[in-house]
């Protein structure tokens, strides 16, 4: 008599997600190099063996995290700058989508910050050093607008702003919690009130 065969169980899509989310805090916290399969599945509560049949290594893990952080990100990014706001507006809008970003996926931006330089050389991971192109082509292309049509100072220099733009934003990462005080939007018109109106009093 022939014996059945086990029906083939699928992980489910939560599952995966779940396992991703911890994985993700894994590698924030102790860096990609430091981390083990071993030391996340003791995190997500299971052993390393089982992790396996969830995914065939750490590298792909990382490679789904900073994927779908990157793909979303890009979403809100496109649709701002498709939406043919001014340059003002138009850096008011990526600020406040850079932060619900950092609101979705802080673990996944703390990676990025940390690992995005050396992941980049490996063919796997060519569309950091891409997205990271197109990032830099989009602020400092809003940022030329801006002084070309006199909404930004004339003596700005513009590489210099994007740097403390970008550098000022994405930093927060490591200190926001989401569920604290203050929402994503708030901290956005913050910052945005700083960078761009100052905070000197004017007179």
């Amino acid at each position: 008599m022939p014996t059945k065969k086990k029906p083939q169980v699928t992980p489910s899509p939560e599952r995966r997600a779940e396992l991703l989310a911890t994985a993700a805090e894994v590698f924030a916290a102790e860096g990609y190099n430091a981390t083990t399969v071993r030391r996340i599945a003791d995190a997500a509560g299971m052993l390393a063996g089982s992790l396996y049949y969830h995914f065939d290594s750490k590298e792909s893990m990382v490679d789904e995290i900073l994927s779908a952080f990157l793909d979303e990100l890009w979403d809100g990014y496109d649709a701002v700058l498709g939406a043919g706001l001014g340059p003002r507006e138009t850096i008011e809008a990526l600020v406040t989508e850079s932060f619900r970003e950092i609101d979705r996926h802080r673990a996944a931006v703390a990676i990025y910050q940390k690992e995005a330089r050396q992941l980049a050389v490996r063919p796997r991971f060519q569309y950091l050093a891409d997205s990271q192109q197109k990032f830099e082509k989009a602020w400092l292309g809003t940022l030329e607008r801006g002084v070309a049509d006199r909404t930004f100072r004339a003596d700005l220099d513009i590489r210099l702003t994007y740097r403390f733009v970008r550098d000022t934003v994405w930093v927060a990462a490591s200190w926001y919690r989401p569920g604290g005080q203050h929402s994503p939007e708030e901290i956005a018109r913050q910052y945005l009130s700083m960078v761009l109106d100052g905070i000197a009093l004017r007179h």
